[in-house]
């Protein structure tokens, strides 16, 4: 179960990238990088459940942390720019 959750998530990464580099607009690369930053997060998640360690744990929330806020800044960048 655990591989399988780690080839979904890279195919899903590999779907990510290539919208983070085809784009076509500014929106879509920022909801791409997210969802890299939302696979990191999950592979980490994973990482924790199949080790048993919590140390990735701070990690995820850093992560996370950092993504919301990442985008919550793009996204008013993207809204006062105009597109």
């Amino acid at each position: 179960m655990i591989a399988a959750a780690f080839a979904l998530l890279a195919v899903a990464a590999i779907g990510f990238f290539a919208r983070l580099l085809i784009g076509p607009s500014l929106a879509d690369r920022i909801v791409a990088l997210d969802g890299l930053l939302l696979i990191v997060v999950s592979a980490l998640a994973v990482e924790t459940a199949r080790t048993g360690n919590t140390y990735f744990v701070d990690a995820i929330v850093a992560v996370g942390l950092l993504g919301f806020v990442g985008t919550s800044v793009a996204a008013r960048f993207v809204e006062r720019r105009g597109g």
